[in-house]
Order: structure tokens, then sequence, then C-alpha cells
């Protein structure tokens, strides 16, 4: 139940629409645990941050029930790793709610509204190519709903290196660099020693064969000799996202 059906449930009380009765069964059924679930709405308060909903694995009816009981005690929840066609059933058992939105470049889905950036620094968002935007775009969509300004700049990867010079007024501005490459990986090294913010690399599994769907990426980004250049797993946007937003928050 969200906070605006809580406060309708009260106001038809109030109003005598709704006996005290009808209104304490309808508070106990939202509160019932999932039987497939267990939810951690306390993580707010322990993190500063609300649960987010991995979409992969779980069917649409299992993410449709988690929804609202998280949206109960967060103004936006998001689930990452959801298909276009779960998302469309989704939308479709929660057609009442017209703030369930469907971000396909991100395989993402967002209840609610994206908050307003609680902090004035940015998050610049790199990719090395085209192909890998859709794991920049989880990061992106992350970051917003995070409560973080975000900048893009894609497709700027060291097989056409000027394309990253003619942006990095832009990537310096950033308090925090999130920098997505498949392939070699060399754009996060590159990177690294180009800024004084702090860049989070984001291994791909873009590439030919021997790219091993990420692993040469993965492992270049970790010997990189670029200072202050950390690491997260192949195709990771999310927590590359999360990590950027805690230090953009600091």
């Amino acid at each position: 139940m969200t906070p605006a059906e809580q406060r309708d449930l009260l106001q038809a009380v109030a109003d005598h629409r709704l006996d005290v009765a009808a209104a304490d069964q309808q508070l106990t059924a939202a509160q019932q645990p999932l039987d497939f679930a267990n939810l951690d709405l306390e993580r707010p308060q322990r993190t500063g941050y609300p649960e987010t909903v991995f979409g992969e694995g779980k069917t649409a009816e299992q993410i449709s029930q988690i929804i609202p009981r998280l949206r109960a005690q967060t103004p936006v929840v998001l689930c990452t790793r959801v298909t276009t066609a779960k998302a469309q059933a989704v939308q479709q058992r929660l057609a009442d709610r017209q703030d369930v939105r469907y971000v396909a470049a991100a395989r993402c889905l967002v209840a609610g509204e994206i908050p307003t950036p609680t902090t004035t620094g940015t998050i610049a968002i790199v990719t090395a190519g085209t192909s890998d935007i859709p794991v920049a775009e989880e990061a992106a969509v992350t970051a917003q709903a995070f409560g973080n300004h975000i900048s893009r700049v894609y497709d700027v990867g060291v097989a056409g290196i000027h394309r990253l010079f003619a942006k990095l007024d832009v990537i310096r501005q950033a308090k925090v660099v999130i920098v997505a490459a498949g392939m070699d990986g060399a754009l996060a090294s590159v990177v690294g020693g180009l800024v004084a913010s702090p860049v989070i690399a984001l291994p791909t599994s873009i590439g030919y064969g021997s790219s091993y769907h990420g692993l040469s990426a993965l492992l270049t980004m970790l010997n990189s000799c670029a200072e202050g250049v950390t690491v997260v797993n192949i195709d990771n946007g999310f927590g590359a996202a999360y990590a950027a937003s805690v230090m953009n928050h600091l």
C-alpha cells in the first residue's frame, strides 16, 4: 500500500465511508509477508538507500506484489534486469498505478517519481562504444533514482581518442566518473590518468571471442596503472551507480 493509498484509506474512515474494522483488514492485508520474498523494509534507515528489486529470475506476478510493499516505505522503487515482456506484464497488473514506467534502454522498471537530486555533484557516465550503452543506462537510471545529477558521455573509446578529449571538460566537472568499456577495457585507465575524481571502472561483456564475455576488460581494469580506479563486476551498472552515488553524497 502506497502512502497515497494509506491517506485515502484514513480519509475514508474520517469521512465515515469505511468503518474501522474494514480499514484495519486492508492495512493488515497490505502488511502480510510474501511467501516468496522477505523484503528488507528497514534498509533505508541502515544504509540510506532502499532495497532494489533484481528482476531477473522473478516472475511478473512476484514483481507486481513486491513493488507496492516497497512503495509503502519509499517514494521510488527501482527494478533492474527486467525484459520488455515482463515489464509490460507488470504494468498491466499495476494498471491503476500510472507511475510505473519502463526504461527499455536500461532494462529497468521505475515505480514512482525520480527524486530531485539531493546533491550538487554530478556523476559522469562514460562509454567506450555505443554497444556499452545498455549497461551504462542501467547505471544512469540507478544514479537518477538515488537522487543524483548525471551527465552522459557516450562512444569516446580509445580507438578514436580525440572524441574523449573533446568531452574532457564535461568529465572533469564530475565528482565521480563511471567508465563502461568492453573489448580491451583500456578507456578506464586513460580516464583515470586525466581526472582528479574517483573513477569506477565498469567492464562490459562486449567483444569478440577472446574477450571472454568481459573477462578481458575486467582484468585490464583490475590491472590499471592509473591511480584512483576502482572496479565493479562485469555488466554491473547498478553496482557502479550505487557506489558512485555514495561517493557523490559524501
